[in-house]
């Protein structure tokens, strides 16, 4: 299966109090193109560490994370910064909508921080209507519930068609049937618009619906380390 990134030998040490403490050890993993990957673990298991490596918000102290066969620890800080703008989206638990912005206008803006360089009114009403809300376009974030801000932030990650989009427990805010529903959306997002989405939970539930799982425990992979979901 082709892979659009892949993590060698990725560890992450931080210095304490108590000393260095290894967040991660020895990450090896592929991440295929065009497929949802899950990185599940517990509370403190490394998971939201290795989603920021992936996704170029930090570095990792050993190893390396290639993007693409490129190497993102080589790379300078300006070319890291624009990586994230133009070819990665985000998507949080506090999903972070500009309070004063409609639905619309706050995806917008995302095309505007990107440069989009195409109709913008035209991608985020499409955008929004990917994510099921082309009805509440108009509707300031106070407005929606959560899952349709969770949604509205889903299409604000995907407007200026990143290659790869990076979410960090997205369902954690949700109650179950709701997750299910973001996460069902991913995969119908990986089928329509071609993304390969990377998304961590702690939600056992969640990982039937991956194409790929990978769980991590005190740091370590300890299922899934390289293998297809479905093989195990």
């Amino acid at each position: 299966m082709d892979s659009i990134m892949t993590a060698e030998n990725v560890s992450r040490c931080f210095q304490t109090a108590g000393g260095d403490f290894f967040a991660l050890k020895k990450i090896n993993l592929e991440i295929p193109r065009g497929k949802l990957t899950i990185l599940r673990g517990r509370s403190g298991s490394g998971k939201t560490t290795l989603l920021n490596i992936l996704g170029a918000l930090d570095l990792p102290t050993e190893g390396s994370v290639l993007f693409e066969d490129r190497d993102i620890g080589k790379l300078d800080e300006k070319t890291r910064t624009k990586l994230r703008r133009y070819e990665i989206g985000f998507v949080f638990q506090s999903v972070a909508l500009v309070p004063m912005m409609n639905a619309l206008e706050n995806v917008d803006f995302a095309l505007r921080m990107t440069k989009y360089q195409g109709d913008r009114t035209k991608r985020a009403m499409e955008c929004l209507r990917l994510v099921g809300l082309s009805g509440r376009a108009e509707h300031l974030p106070q407005e929606l519930s959560g899952g349709e801000q969770q949604r509205v932030a889903i299409a604000r990650a995907i407007a200026h068609r990143p290659k790869i989009l990076f979410a960090d427990e997205p369902t954690g805010a949700l109650d179950t049937a709701m997750g299910l529903t973001v996460v069902k959306l991913f995969k119908e997002l990986v089928e329509q618009e071609g993304v390969t989405v990377v998304m961590t939970t702690h939600d056992v539930g969640l990982m039937e619906l991956g194409d790929r799982v990978y769980e991590l425990e005190g740091g370590e992979l300890v299922r899934g380390a390289g293998e297809n979901k479905t093989d195990y």
